[in-house]
């Protein structure tokens, strides 16, 4: 199961030999898990958004330990889609913004 920890670390040092995504690189990984693991993924995951504007998702579980430490920003998108023909189908999508440093201009 992927687990989610409170604090980013340094992202110059992963922690127990993880690889560290950072900013300039695409990844992509897919789970298939029972509603119990995905339910406490997603109340860890609620937990930093609730907390702060930084998260950390990692997994130390298969071949290749990550770690993905995040600063988001607002608004974060929620997408609800319900699929009801044939084999009925809830998707649930959440997207978060990068966090921009950028700082107003001064008025003088």
């Amino acid at each position: 199961m992927t687990d989610a920890t409170e604090n980013a670390p340094d992202a110059d040092e992963p922690s127990d030999d993880r690889t560290v995504i950072r900013a300039g690189r695409k990844f992509e990984q897919e789970y298939r898990l029972d509603a119990a693991d995905a339910g406490e993924f997603l109340i860890a995951l609620g937990e930093q958004l609730r907390n702060g504007d930084e998260l950390t998702i990692s997994d130390s579980s298969g071949d290749e330990a990550w770690e993905l430490p995040f600063a988001f920003g607002e608004p974060v998108n929620l997408e609800i889609e319900f699929d009801g023909m044939g084999d009925p189908e809830l998707e649930i999508e959440l997207e978060l913004p990068g966090r921009s440093n950028d700082q107003a201009p001064q008025i003088e």
